[in-house]
């Protein structure tokens, strides 16, 4: 893994706003008249009977430089988007797609300012944090015979690991609507996604209605942080995804599903607080 990272470049703010206007005309063209058959049933009163993967995070983690406020308000986010999505049936040959179902975070529809990426830095914006989510529901799928059909990865590590539960590079970042997260069920079996926030924690899970033969295992390879040659740090890894027969345990195959590259925002090797 020898890849280099160049300088971020910096670009004006109207090239961003133009850029971005762009990307959200082509998304908003490809749902109007593309075929793609997209998940929209949900169904909240009957689980389906097979847990294939959960999995939770903590809604509230004190970052530096950063008022705890907007996480508090992100949790409001948070259950905005989870109500149009839990319980959420994925049929075989549907398309996940999150912006599809949450559509756009606006003030009208009570989305708050919360904390958003932008160029590697903390900002302030309407609908901020919904990456949470979208990284725990990232972090599940991988658990999955679902096939990932877009999946963004952060450019930039911005804040030191503080109680990290999960390998670096296994989240998902999502920009609306032109940076998504989708998947496709190609499987012959239904899969059903639910979610719960309660005092601490977001919480997921992927259900299905047959019991799969297989087990998945997410493991971190070649993790190193390095000084590039223009003076900035990178941090870099690759994820590793390992099935296993559950009747027997044997190993099915192996294959590596992402190589994460990203720009640090922090100084390595510091103690995260």
């Amino acid at each position: 893994m020898q890849l280099y990272l160049p300088k971020p470049i910096k670009r004006t703010k109207l090239r961003t706003f133009l850029g971005k206007q762009y990307y959200r005309s082509k998304r908003y063209f490809y749902w109007y008249f593309h075929s793609t058959s997209f998940a929209k049933e949900l169904q909240t009163q009957k689980k389906l009977s097979f847990l294939v993967k959960n999995h939770q995070s903590m809604l509230l983690r004190p970052l530096m430089g950063v008022d705890m406020k907007l996480q508090e308000q992100k949790i409001t986010n948070l259950k905005l988007a989870i109500d149009r999505m839990n319980g959420l049936i994925i049929k075989p040959n549907q398309t996940f797609s999150f912006w599809f179902l949450v559509g756009k975070p606006t003030k009208k529809r009570g989305f708050l300012e919360g904390l958003v990426l932008e160029k590697g830095k903390a900002a302030i914006g309407i609908g901020g944090g919904l990456c949470q989510l979208a990284n725990l529901l990232h972090w599940i799928l991988l658990h999955s015979p679902l096939q990932i059909t877009e999946r963004w990865r952060h450019s930039y590590d911005v804040f030191p690991d503080a109680r990290r539960k999960v390998p670096f590079g296994s989240g998902a970042t999502v920009a609306y609507n032109y940076i998504d997260l989708q998947f496709k069920n190609t499987t012959l079996q239904d899969f059903q996604l639910n979610f719960e926030i309660n005092e601490t924690h977001l919480k997921g899970e992927l259900l299905t209605n047959i019991d799969l033969k297989e087990n998945y295992e997410i493991k971190e390879n070649k993790h190193f942080f390095r000084q590039e040659d223009w003076g900035g740090y990178s941090r870099h890894n690759e994820l590793e995804r390992i099935l296993t027969d559950k009747e027997t345990n044997q190993e099915i195959v192996r294959e590596i599903i992402a190589q994460n590259h990203a720009l640090l925002m922090y100084e390595p090797f510091i103690s995260s607080q």
